[in-house]
């Protein structure tokens, strides 16, 4: 059964923000760290750190690069993602509860 990401990766994972419309979780990792399966429900994403990442979900894999600084829209997704660069990762989501 796929988790909250905060259940499911507690060491990686806080809430920083939530009331009844959002909930905002701050994301850190180190090279070489990888995620165990999660899901975020539609999310915008804002990098906090530059980053490359394997995100895998299901048969599918693909790499992302982000320099710190991006915002982007993340449609509801289950993966797992593994930190494959040589910088930490640090991410806020911004995750709509409607």
């Amino acid at each position: 059964m796929t988790q909250d990401p905060v259940q499911s990766n507690p060491g990686n994972y806080s809430v920083v923000f939530e009331n009844d419309r959002v909930r905002v979780l701050e994301y850190r990792d180190t090279p070489g760290h990888r995620t165990v399966v999660h899901r975020h429900p539609d999310s915008v994403m804002v990098t906090a750190s530059s980053f490359r990442r394997r995100l895998i979900s299901g048969d599918h894999e693909r790499e992302v690069e982000l320099p710190a600084g991006t915002v982007q829209w993340l449609p509801a997704q289950e993966h797992v993602g593994e930190n494959i660069g040589e910088t930490d990762t640090h991410v806020f989501f911004v995750e709509l509860k409607e």
